[in-house]
């Protein structure tokens, strides 16, 4: 038999006098303070476009942090990440197609549409 080959990923070597524990606790607490500033910025009187934008990347930059520490993407090979990312590319095209799609009028159930051209839900 023989022996099992060494791990080529390093493992996380935390700061000198920092556990483990102190970096996610420090990561969790980040994440919180983005998620009130999140909050925060909801009662603000944005613009839509700069209200869903400030929260878009806010969004963006809790999601780079849970990927890139919990789940260890910073720490594996680059290949790896990259599959991960364009997964994510592939998912955010299929949603934005399909918001596309399902928004326009054509997408409109008929009797909806009936509906509404004659007001009152019923046909004269």
């Amino acid at each position: 038999m023989s022996t099992p080959a060494a791990s080529t990923v390093p493992a996380p070597v935390p700061a000198a006098g920092e556990n483990k524990f102190q970096i996610y606790l420090r990561i969790a607490m980040l994440l919180a303070v983005i998620t009130g500033v999140e909050i925060a910025v909801i009662g603000l009187p944005f613009t839509p476009w700069l209200l869903i934008g400030t929260l878009a990347v806010l969004s963006l930059v809790k999601f780079m942090y849970v990927i890139f520490c919990f789940m260890h993407l910073r720490w594996d090979k680059v290949f790896c990440t990259v599959l991960f990312f364009i997964g994510l590319v592939i998912a955010g095209a299929t949603m934005w197609a399909l918001l596309k799609l399902f928004s326009t009028p054509e997408s409109i159930p008929l009797s909806v549409a009936v509906q509404a051209l004659t007001g009152s839900g019923r046909l004269a």
